[in-house]
């Protein structure tokens, strides 16, 4: 998408590392993005939203939203068509700790795709993501991982 984009990301671990890691990811792809393009400032419009996922159903819901978002955007006529997405690895043949446990949190592989079938209109304003664009905010990444400012 050519606007925002979405990460479902799971933390391990609440400590600055998980803090530090996002930062240097939107670091890094800022100072390249700018360096490619030859411009200079900042790249992102808006901060990022964040939302803390404890309930499994809302992750399925998430994945699927997450999924099909180009197809709702209207970048292609199949959210299928878009190679941008995490949607083909988990129906590859290869075998990965993430991948069992998000297919498993749809029981198989035929229900992970039955639930990418159903209407998109059940996900519209899924934790309000469906306008945001990404943009690095370190307060709201320490808010995410639970760290005080001084950390």
């Amino acid at each position: 998408m050519n606007n925002h984009f979405h990460l479902v990301v799971k933390i391990i671990s609440e400590e600055s590392l998980a803090t530090q890691s996002f930062s240097n990811l939107f670091n890094a792809y800022a100072k390249a993005y700018n360096k490619q393009q030859n411009r200079t400032g900042s790249l992102f419009e808006k901060h990022f939203k964040r939302k803390k996922i404890q309930d499994e159903n809302y992750l399925k819901n998430l994945i699927i939203y997450v999924h099909k978002n180009p197809e709702n955007h209207g970048l292609v006529e199949s959210f299928e068509d878009y190679k941008f997405t995490s949607f083909h690895s988990y129906l590859e043949n290869t075998s990965a700790k993430e991948k069992e446990y998000i297919l498993g949190l749809f029981e198989d592989i035929d229900n992970f795709k039955y639930a990418h079938k159903e209407d998109l209109q059940g996900f519209k304003n899924l934790a309000g993501l469906e306008n945001s664009n990404a943009s690095l905010n370190l307060q709201n990444l320490k808010d995410l991982v639970g760290l005080k400012d001084n950390q």
